[in-house]
């Protein structure tokens, strides 16, 4: 009963995802052959796609390492789970709610969920950690720290041009062997971005410092590229670090300011000059009025850093003494 009490909810989740993305224009216009054909079209299931468990149908043994686990046949019990030592730890201490059981390419995954109680927010923080982030550097400190992205940038070209050349082959291994790299180029971005996030927070977090970002919506609206630099912008994964970064320093109590990106790096971050003759090159930043020379996207993000600092000072209560007037 529970089992089928679960296969019904998941359809009702799934007709109620359809009619919300039919609502607000996923598809199209109504009307249009695509919101027609997405309207009209029945909600399907892979007969391998995951299956939602609560605690009814699946108990964990943390000491053992194993669950017990309901299927069609009946109860399978001791099966064996392993993880990292990290993971581990934190799903036995945090697990809470339903564990979905996913078969991807041979494996079998249990995902399970934790609620995992956040730190009290720094509220005196002693400064800001700026964060440049781009597209040569993925991300760029006011510590000096610089995390390149040469090495991404040139996989990501070798994938696309391996998917132009699967996809003009045509045949059945072509198409196999583009099944098999798909989500590959995300899944590294991902990789990196977390790598990357847990970095930078865990050095805000030791520091007592917050993180200063720049507010980059509505960027590949605003950029003008020419055409070979418009797959590059749009394959960015800033959103992604960002995100990364925010939940992350969340859940560590490091606050986090979203400053005005305008002129960070054209504007000196010693005399705060700003021009675009500051910018002689890519990687190279001069001030034209006082002679600082620094690379451009640390000298960015000094920049950034500072601004994050005046927006928390403007936007925090005074810690001033109170005046005691005199008679």
């Amino acid at each position: 009963a529970q089992a089928a009490q679960h296969s019904i909810k998941k359809t009702c989740d799934a007709y109620t995802t359809l009619h919300a993305n039919l609502r607000n224009g996923r598809y199209g216009r109504p009307g249009s052959k695509r919101y027609t054909k997405a309207k009209g079209k029945p909600v399907a299931f892979r007969p391998q796609a995951a299956q939602p468990y609560d605690d009814r149908m699946l108990s964990w043994q943390h000491e053992q390492r194993t669950v017990s686990i309901w299927t069609t046949e009946g109860r399978m019990k001791n099966v064996a789970f392993t993880g990292q030592a990290e993971q581990l730890a934190v799903l036995a201490a945090h697990r809470r709610g339903e564990s979905d059981l996913a078969y991807q390419n041979g494996i079998w995954y249990l995902i399970a969920t934790c609620e995992i109680p956040e730190k009290p927010l720094n509220t005196d923080p002693v400064g800001f950690l700026g964060v440049d982030l781009g597209i040569v550097n993925i991300a760029a400190t006011s510590d000096g720290e610089r995390h390149c992205g040469r090495r991404i940038n040139r996989k990501r070209e070798k994938d696309r041009a391996l998917r132009s050349k699967l996809q003009k082959k045509g045949t059945k291994s072509a198409k196999r062997r583009a099944k098999k790299y798909a989500g590959r180029e995300a899944r590294r971005n991902k990789d990196i971005n977390h790598k990357i996030s847990k970095r930078i927070v865990a050095e805000a977090e030791r520091t007592g410092r917050g993180i200063a970002l720049e507010d980059l919506g509505g960027i590949r609206e605003r950029a003008r590229l020419r055409k070979p630099q418009r797959t590059t912008l749009h394959s960015w994964p800033f959103h992604q670090l960002g995100a990364f970064l925010a939940y992350k320093a969340k859940k560590a109590g490091v606050p986090v300011m979203y400053v005005d990106a305008a002129y960070t790096s054209q504007e000196c971050s010693q005399c705060h000059h700003t021009a675009r003759a500051n910018r002689p090159s890519q990687a190279r930043f001069a001030c034209t009025v006082c002679g600082f020379v620094e690379h451009a996207d640390h000298n960015s993000s000094h920049n950034i850093a500072h601004r994050g600092w005046i927006a928390w000072v403007r936007g925090a209560q005074s810690t001033a003494p109170a005046l005691t007037l005199l008679t």
